[in-house]
């Protein structure tokens, strides 16, 4: 199955975030929206708080014209953000006094993070979740499901 544009870019980018250590969820340029978006910041002016699901007047307004950044529309970065946040363990929105992790760029935890996210990315385009392996592990009398080159 062959993956829309948006998903293969979005998945690159978080990729190569993850592995240059450049993957931050407290700074919203180098967080999963964030890299998505080429580590610009004008994507915080679609909501209020970051980590909100509430689109700001500017984020309702591309809404309703039916604006996408990088693929997507401004409920779904939204949604991208927010989910990211929630799976490395800070509460959303993301204000003063918020939990946060005390290791927010440790590896583990980013990991995930991205699993969430890329589920959602997944799930957004009505794909299988490309980090979903479990496939692998099905069987039915003693013997696999699937061949592994059927998974891959």
């Amino acid at each position: 199955m062959k993956a829309p544009i948006r998903l293969e870019q979005a998945l690159t980018k978080l990729y190569e975030a993850f592995h240059h250590g450049t993957l931050h969820p407290g700074y919203c340029k180098y967080c999963a929206v964030g890299n998505i978006c080429d580590n610009s910041d004008t994507w915080i002016h679609l909501t209020d708080t970051h980590g909100s699901l509430t689109l700001s007047f500017i984020g309702q307004l591309n809404e309703n014209l039916d604006r996408k950044h990088f693929g997507y529309l401004p409920s779904e970065l939204l949604l991208i953000e927010s989910t990211f946040l929630k799976a490395c363990g800070y509460s959303t929105p993301l204000m003063l006094g918020s939990k946060k992790p005390t290791r927010p760029q440790e590896k583990e935890l980013l990991f995930e993070g991205l699993c969430a996210t890329v589920g959602l990315l997944c799930k957004l385009d009505n794909i299988p979740n490309v980090m979903d392996y479990s496939k692998l592990f099905e069987f039915e009398n003693d013997a696999p499901v699937h061949e592994l080159a059927d998974v891959f």
